[in-house]
């Protein structure tokens, strides 16, 4: 991958890596907790028909905002990235808006970053996506009420944590749910951030 990732990265594949951004919106974390899915449609190019969180790649336009972040989510969005944090971060709040709606604060968020991975060689596209938790306490929007701008996703709903893996999930997203139902009912930052780099056949797990 070199020695720094950089915005737009091209690989051995031919096939660049560009940065993007998930957001993991938790509804009753501790009690009953359902997570904000919506399904790709049949004719995507990537991950077709299969249920998702929220998000997409950074815009050029993400880069000029500010997103309230704690110091300790900055400093491991910045390891081996040339983004600016608050970007990714700023990218998964709009992904959010326009994919479903529903809309959190940027200068109250309650984001925290908590996981990341590069879609592996040989896939159509390639993502370093960046994964964002967040509790749906944080919204500002109504959340039983979907208005996308986008038709990216359809079937927006919340999925019952339990019922998550009876979906046709991309296998990605099935490893951040295992992550996921380790650190619930907590929806604060991780102790430690998985970041799985997909780049040679030996690449493990880093932790960040």
């Amino acid at each position: 991958m070199g020695e720094t990732h950089a915005r737009i990265r091209q690989t051995a594949d031919d096939v660049p890596i560009r940065d993007a951004a998930t957001l993991i919106l938790v509804r009753d974390p501790e009690t009953a907790p359902r997570i904000l899915m919506g399904q790709r449609g049949k004719s995507a190019v990537f991950m077709a028909d299969k249920f998702v969180f929220p998000g997409g790649r950074v815009d050029p336009a993400d880069e000029a905002l500010d997103v309230a972040l704690s110091d300790r989510c900055r400093d491991r969005l910045g390891v081996q990235s040339e983004r600016r944090p608050d970007a990714i971060a700023a990218a998964a709040l709009r992904e959010l808006h326009e994919e479903t709606g529903q809309t959190l604060s940027s200068a109250a968020s309650g984001l925290h970053f908590f996981f990341r991975a590069i879609t592996p060689p040989g896939r159509p596209r390639r993502f370093d996506a960046r994964f964002f938790l967040a509790d749906a306490a944080h919204l500002s929007s109504d959340p039983d009420h979907f208005a996308p701008t986008e038709a990216e996703l359809s079937h927006l709903q919340w999925v019952p944590l339990g019922e998550i893996r009876a979906l046709n999930l991309p296998f990605i997203t099935r490893i951040v749910l295992a992550e996921l139902e380790r650190h619930l009912p907590r929806v604060d930052a991780p102790d430690k951030v998985a970041f799985i780099r997909n780049d040679d056949p030996l690449s493990g797990v880093i932790w960040l």
